[in-house]
């Protein structure tokens, strides 16, 4: 028997009775975990950055608990059977670094190193004598704590590797988390300019005289700044590729452009000479991977470079007058700084009090070399350790950090811990390839990334919550979206 004839222009039939279209993944809407896990890490990071940028320790208290909804995010998330189903829960696995760490922390306060005396109203405390190679906490209650602190800002940022399966909203949230560095680069501008003697334009005393935005110090300002130009030059790469018919000043790319140079500028305005540093850096980069790029596609269309070229000497120019417009007094105030501390140094023969801070962080840390004295422990231990002189005015000089996070990471975890910290991050980019990173931008994000743990090693903007949290946030981004990239799922943009 014929079949009656299709009418003109309808679709042959696909599939059989009672069958349908497997829809893929990067074409469904949000699951409600999904939007779960947005809300709820892009929550921490508002929080964490207009919260005195984590300086406030009820700002760090309140992190904690927020970020232990995270833990329940991720049994949600095994419990799917969807998500049990092919390499669903594969992101769990990288996970064993974390848990032996937690293992390793908690053995250790079994072991404290220190125990407590009152004498009226003031606590002493008084060293227990036990072997070096014995894992153990000065202060068993603080490492809980600062282990407490640092699983839910891992754990939060991690969801995004573990539940979100479309590009779109990872730059979604990037997209939040770059208006969100832009209010708050404005806000500090306006601040700065004003002349404002404390924070929230000198509502809130600051106990940083350097402090810029929300932010109490303004190396802390500085770093993540870098993370959020890293990814705002993300953005706009990726937008430059899909402008279509639009003209690049109307189109998203140019907005990014412009957010970057906005961040940017607040790095010098704040009055952080390494920061400056590696916002430059960065900057450099990226120009210098555009002019790469404009000079291949010109010379596959036999044009001439001297466009691209004039134009790129052109942007810098205008961006570094606008800067110099905007931060000429901080600048000019750092460099007389700047000058006067290597004057100093001079004088005395000497490479200032640092390297004696150093020089003391090593001693504490080879005490004991393989576990360390205990998370959290640097503030307390460090005072048996501390040979820098008084000045002038013969009070003590304190230090809360080593103002090197690597090496002080020594001192409180050991060898042994500060690996398995180290392997949190290196275990999720193992199976990554040249060829997961069909854009740039995942690379530009693990550029940021690997920016602030450079600068790590002379500084401490890890011991800073929100850099904490907006750098594993930035950082498990470009992991999933290299994924995505390079998977059938993320096939179509």
């Amino acid at each position: 028997m014929n079949l009656p004839p299709s009418s003109a222009g309808s679709d042959p039939v696909k599939y059989g009775r009672n069958q349908g279209a497997r829809v893929p993944p990067y074409q469904r809407p949000l699951r409600p975990l999904e939007w779960a896990v947005l809300l709820h890490v892009g929550g921490m990071l508002t929080f964490a950055t207009w919260g005195f940028g984590s300086g406030a320790e009820w700002v760090r208290t309140g992190l904690a608990w927020w970020g232990g909804l995270g833990i329940l995010l991720i049994l949600t998330f095994v419990q799917g059977k969807e998500n049990r189903a092919g390499a669903g829960l594969r992101p769990l696995r990288w996970l064993w670094p974390l848990v032996a760490f937690n293992l390793l922390t908690l053995a250790a306060c079994l072991s404290p190193t220190f125990r407590t005396m009152h004498a009226g109203s003031e606590v002493m405390l008084v060293k227990i004598e036990m072997p070096a190679w014995r894992p153990s906490s000065a202060l068993p209650a603080v490492a809980v704590y600062e282990l407490w602190l640092f699983n839910a800002l891992y754990l939060s940022a991690f969801n995004v590797a573990l539940v979100i399966r479309q590009r779109r909203a990872l730059r979604g949230l990037l997209v939040f988390a770059g208006i969100n560095a832009l209010a708050l680069a404005v806000f500090g501008t306006l601040q700065k300019l004003a002349h404002a003697p404390g924070l929230f334009f000198g509502l809130v005393p600051s106990p940083q005289k350097f402090f810029f935005s929300s932010f109490v110090y303004h190396n802390h300002w500085g770093s993540f700044a870098v993370l959020m130009a890293a990814a705002s030059l993300g953005l706009a790469w990726h937008y430059a590729r899909r402008r279509e018919d639009r003209d690049f000043l109307h189109s998203p790319a140019c907005t990014w452009l412009v957010c970057v140079l906005a961040v940017a500028a607040t790095v010098p305005l704040s009055g952080s000479r390494a920061c400056s540093l590696l916002m430059l850096i960065l900057l450099g980069g990226a120009l210098l991977h555009t002019l790469v790029r404009m000079i291949r596609h010109r010379q596959r269309l036999r044009e001439s470079i001297a466009l691209p070229l004039a134009g790129a000497l052109a942007a810098v120019v205008l961006a570094a007058g606008a800067i110099w417009f905007v931060a000429r007094d901080s600048i000019e105030l750092r460099v007389a700084k700047t000058k006067e501390q290597v004057s100093t140094m001079r004088a005395q023969g000497t490479v200032g009090t640092r390297a004696v801070l150093y020089r003391d962080t090593w001693a504490m840390a080879r005490d004991k070399l393989w576990f360390g004295w205990g998370t959290g422990s640097y503030p307390h231990v460090f005072l048996l350790y501390n040979t820098i002189k008084p000045n002038s005015d013969r009070i003590p000089i304190y230090y809360a950090d080593a103002h090197s996070d690597w090496l002080q990471s020594v001192a409180e975890h050991g060898l042994v811990g500060t690996a398995l910290l180290g392997l949190c991050a290196l275990v999720p980019l193992a199976g990554l390839r040249p060829r997961h990173f069909g854009s740039p931008f995942a690379a530009y994000l693990l550029a940021g990334c690997a920016l602030i743990l450079l600068y790590a090693w002379v500084e401490f903007p890890f011991g800073n919550a929100a850099v904490v949290l907006s750098w594993w946030l930035v950082f498990f981004c470009a992991v999933r979206y290299a994924r995505l990239e390079s998977s059938a799922e993320g096939a179509v943009r």
